[in-house]
């Protein structure tokens, strides 16, 4: 057993052997053991040895180590390891070395710590007392020791400390002074300077401190920890700026003194900022807990070796780091920074060791929850100015700090959401959901995200779980939340009708041009329903607030409008049965005939961003007549309600110039003139699929070129195209667009203007052209009572004699007769007045304006007309004329006028007269009595693809003239006296006329307007 005795004689130590390797510290006062045994070695210990300061302890054991020891805890601050066994161990005189020998007969010297030397109290029975900040019990035993010992100088030093300590600097100067006066010393010096720094004599304390120096010996480890006491003195006199540069001087000139600097100047800054948090100034005590962070103190265990400014100042130099730490936390936190709160609390749990980890346990829980709710309610201020990644920051923090409630997760993932961090978002909402699975607004978050994420089939799971936890919820305000959203079903029912409007108009069976399958109505519904936008925009109409019928319109719109081709067949084409079930896009179906074409009219529909195309070849099922039937009546609106048409000019090559589009054959055929017109957007590509022209222009409708180019070949001009609405007025000219066109099948040449004149009749192929085409010219007769279209010269229609037989009986201009100027009609009217009774002329108005409208049906034409009876009809003697007899007509109150027809006309004169009766009709005109236009009311786009609902009394078509009625009378005997179009009408033995067909116009003129008029409705077959 090894034993030492500390050099004041209160303490004892004892080494054990192997059975307990340890150091046992006995109190000789006491005669109790202070703490516990000192635990470290493993094997006998052989020695002990006591620093000469009394405040380290050197042990060496039969383990083979020195162990250097810290008496005031016990603790060890350095290992050395011998080459042997060790029997002995002691100090050198000046303590800066430890020698020691062991069983290979060898002295090893082993150099103390620098920083073990930082100390110059000596030992008392009074310094641990002093260091734990017992002040009273250190008073009481210092004051027993003067009593034993009046000219014990440390005694009254110590309690000099004490008195300071305590803030009583009068006594701590007496006591200073007093120990000086018995014997001067180093500390006795410093004692007087602190005490006199307390009573704010700086400059008298100053002196002390100088002359302290005097007593130290070249020791640089105690003249450094002077200037740190003195600088410490200074600082607690508020000579805070000199303090710090002293101690920064220091550490400036002196590497060895780095160590206690950086103590003194955490201490320090700790200080400035714990008394600038004091005053509130939150942003000057962060920057100061920072500056002493940043210092980067030493660890606690190294921090004691300068316990001496504990027992000086009452320091707690073991947690000096720790409340820098802390502090710092708080200062932000005050400061209403919780973000800067949290980052020097991760860099405090990053710089403190596990010990002042579980120290400050309880610390840590109220400062994570404090700023968990800055945190939280900064985040929702953030959130509330729309400053969403600052939010995400605060929110977060919070979550880290106090794990989170549900609402903070909710409002991060609102953030989150504003920032389309879809994915992050969604996590939010699934810890919203996990910590509050009753409550609505997890679904409702998730919904959110996974909408954004475009996982729509989820988004709407989410959102019909969202909507049965709110049919759930039992209180009144929650209920009244669930009115403000729909179910998706309601969506899915809004959407179907608009839908089904949007298809209305649309082909029956279409293309799709992403997979190039053929799809009738259902497929194409239930692939749009299959589609992302169609899951989007279900996904996105959940309130009312959300509900646009008119975004809903266009979405439908967007997707589901197509594109149509307008071409002229060559050939085989492929038809639905060559196609159905099958891609347009296969291989398979290379052989088919026209395939290339189809192909490439869906990607160019594609490319230009349709989903569907039509094409006339192969998406109509011609073998089923009532699908036939109906796309021949609907051809015109679908192309009317088309996207796009695309028209492929398969004879127009790509190095064609301008031109040849009026060249092309595509001009030529019956369907395309209706196709052109309908279209609102159409493009022209040549036979490579190239714009024409490479004309750019979004609508070739729009490009000035294009459309005179097409205006020279057809005859159509601009206007009527772009402005075109189908209707059965102005027949005469629509029916001469067509007069040239030719057709497959020679009925499609009425078929194709069904659309034009805005008509459904019954498709009946094999009824050849002429019925078909007086079906068409009977209806719109019929129901608009235009009788333009029996403006025509060639051969009567069997259907009807007053029809043509061909519609190239149209290709001749309309009849235009030259029209009187205003002026002259004004003049006429005047020399009128003078010849013609007012009442001749009234009657004979009133007359006109009683007449009934065109009736025409069951191939029987009533014609209301001003009726001429022929009195003499002798043929004209022309050689030239083969097949065409030229007649020399007179009739009641007529000029005589010549008719060339191929018809045979019986002779007759009143020397000669026949049975048969004849008459030259001028066919009543509603416009010559200029009555105000009451019923031209604009048709809409709506109403395209329906026909008028009755027959228009009124026929005219220029603008109202506003006159009394006399004037119009007389304007009306002017007109009467002018040339018009007349027709020629032979009796039937039923009493019922023909017209008598002439391959010109037969024009009339009366010879004297006051002769009584005979005004009848003829029926004519």
């Amino acid at each position: 057993m090894s034993l030492a005795w500390t050099p004041d004689g209160t303490r004892l130590l004892l080494g054990g052997d192997k059975n307990d390797p340890t150091i046992r510290e006995w109190n000789v006062l006491t005669r109790q053991q202070v703490g516990q045994p000192w635990k470290g070695h493993n094997d006998r210990i052989y020695a002990i040895a006591i620093h000469p300061a009394g405040t380290l302890v050197a042990t060496a054991s039969q383990d083979t180590y020195v162990r250097l020891w810290r008496l005031s805890d016990q603790q060890t601050i350095a290992i050395f390891e011998h080459a042997s066994w060790l029997y002995s161990v002691t100090f050198s005189m000046d303590g800066r070395h430890i020698l020691s020998g062991g069983e290979d007969k060898k002295i090893s010297e082993w150099e103390v710590p620098k920083a073990v030397h930082a100390q110059i109290l000596p030992i008392t029975t009074a310094y641990h007392a002093c260091l734990t900040g017992d002040l009273f019990t250190a008073e009481e035993l210092l004051t027993q020791d003067i009593h034993i010992d009046a000219n014990d100088h440390i005694a009254y030093v110590y309690r000099s400390f004490v008195m300071a300590r305590r803030y009583k600097w009068v006594h701590a100067l007496e006591d200073a002074i007093k120990s000086i006066s018995i014997r001067p010393s180093l500390i006795g010096y410093i004692s007087k300077g602190i005490a006199l720094c307390g009573k704010g004599l700086v400059r008298e304390a100053r002196i002390a401190f100088d002359v302290a120096s005097i007593f130290m010996k070249e020791d640089s480890a105690t003249s450094h920890l002077l200037l740190l006491i003195k600088a410490i003195a200074l600082f607690n006199t508020d000579q805070h700026n000199e303090a710090m540069l002293l101690v920064k001087e220091l550490a400036a000139a002196s590497p060895d003194a780095d160590l206690g600097c950086r103590v003194v100047e955490t201490y320090l800054n700790v200080q400035l900022g714990t008394k600038a948090l004091g005053d509130e100034r939150l942003d000057e005590a962060a920057d100061h807990f920072t500056a002493a962070v940043n210092v980067g103190a030493p660890s606690s265990k190294i921090i004691e070796t300068f316990e001496d400014l504990t027992v000086l100042f009452g320091w707690d130099l073991q947690a000096l780091c720790l409340t820098a730490h802390q502090k710092r936390c708080y200062a932000f936190l005050s400061a209403g920074k919780p973000d800067k709160a949290l980052e020097a609390y991760n860099d405090m749990m990053d710089a403190i060791d596990e010990s002042a980890k579980a120290s400050c346990l309880v610390w840590s829980h109220a400062f994570k929850q404090e700023c968990s709710a800055l945190c939280a309610a900064k985040g929702d201020a953030a959130l509330a100015a729309s400053d969403y990644d600052r939010a995400i920051d605060l929110y977060s923090a919070a979550i880290t700090l106090n794990s989170g409630s549900s609402t903070v997760f909710a409002n991060r993932c609102k953030a989150k959401l504003n920032k389309m961090l879809w994915m992050e978002a969604l996590f939010d909402a699934q810890e919203v959901i996990k910590l509050d699975s009753l409550s609505y607004l997890g679904y409702n978050l998730k919904h959110a995200a996974l909408h954004g994420a475009q996982r729509y089939d989820e988004a709407i799971q989410a959102f019909r779980t969202m909507l049965s936890k709110l049919d759930d919820a039992t209180d009144i305000q929650t209920r009244k939340l669930r009115q403000q959203y729909l179910r998706p079903s309601q969506v899915e029912r809004v959407i179907r009708q608009v839908i089904d409007v949007q298809l209305e108009h649309a082909p029956l069976r279409v293309l799709d041009t992403t997979t190039g399958l053929l799809c009738d109505r259902e497929a194409q519904i239930s692939a749009f329903k299959m589609s992302t936008v169609y899951k989007e925009l279900l996904s996105s109409t959940i309130t009312r607030s959300d509900f646009h019928t008119k975004r809903i319109e266009e979405v439908v719109r967007r997707n589901l409008q197509y594109a149509m081709l307008s071409h002229r067949w060559e050939g085989k084409e492929p038809l639905l049965q060559d196609i159905q079930g099958k891609s347009v896009y296969d291989s398979e179906l290379n052989s088919v005939g026209g395939m290339t074409k189809l192909r490439s009219f869906c990607k160019t529909a594609r490319d230009a961003g349709y989903n569907w195309a039509w094409s006339d070849t192969c998406c109509i099922d011609k073998n089923i007549n009532v699908e036939l039937h109906g796309s021949v009546n609907s051809m015109f609106v679908w192309y009317h309600h088309s996207a796009l048409t695309i028209v492929y000019l398969s004879d127009v090559s790509p190095s064609s110039k301008s031109g040849a589009l009026a060249k092309s054959a595509w001009n030529t055929r019956g369907w395309t003139v209706q196709e052109f017109i309908a279209a609102k957007v159409i493009l022209f590509y040549q036979s490579n699929w190239t714009l024409y022209l490479d004309d750019r222009t979004p609508n070739h409708k729009e490009s000035v070129a294009i459309m005179q180019e097409l205006k020279d070949a057809t005859g159509i001009d601009r206007s009527a195209v772009v402005a075109f609405r189908p209707s059965m007025n102005g027949a005469r000219e629509k029916l001469h667009w067509a007069s040239t066109r030719v057709t497959t099948c020679q009925e499609d040449i009425a078929y194709s203007l069904f659309g034009i004149f805005g008509v459904r009749l019954p498709v009946d192929y094999g009824e050849r052209q002429e019925k078909a085409l007086g079906r068409l010219l009977q209806e719109i007769v019929a129901r608009s009572g235009d009788i333009t279209g029996l403006d025509w010269v060639g051969k009567s229609s069997a259907f009807n004699s007053c029809l043509p037989a061909s519609i190239t009986a149209y290709e001749a201009p309309p009849c235009k007769l030259p029209s009187l100027p205003e002026d002259e009609i004004q003049s006429s009217v005047s020399s009128l007045r003078q010849m013609v009774a007012v009442d001749f002329a009234s009657n004979l108005y009133t007359q006109l304006r009683n007449m009934s409208a065109p009736r025409f049906a069951t191939q029987r034409l009533h014609l209301p007309c001003i009726a001429f009876d022929v009195r003499e009809v002798r043929r004209v003697r022309s050689p030239a004329l083969e097949t065409h007899f030229k007649y020399r007509v007179k009739a009641d109150g007529l000029q005589d006028l010549l008719i060339t027809t191929e018809d045979t006309l019986v002779q007759f004169w009143p020397a000669r007269p026949i049975e048969q009766n004849f008459v030259l009709v001028r066919p009543w005109d509603r416009s010559l009595l200029e009555l105000p236009d009451f019923g031209n009311i604009t048709e809409s786009e709506e109403d395209d693809e329906t026909s008028p609902s009755s027959p228009s009394h009124d026929w005219s078509s220029g603008p109202p003239v506003k006159q009394d009625l006399e004037l119009r009378t007389f304007r009306l005997l002017v007109r009467l006296g002018q040339p018009f179009s007349a027709f020629l009408l032979g009796q039937q033995r039923s009493g019922e006329y023909k017209r008598i067909a002439s391959d010109h116009d037969i024009i009339g003129q009366v010879n004297d307007i006051r002769n009584p008029m005979d005004i009848r409705t003829i029926e004519i077959l």
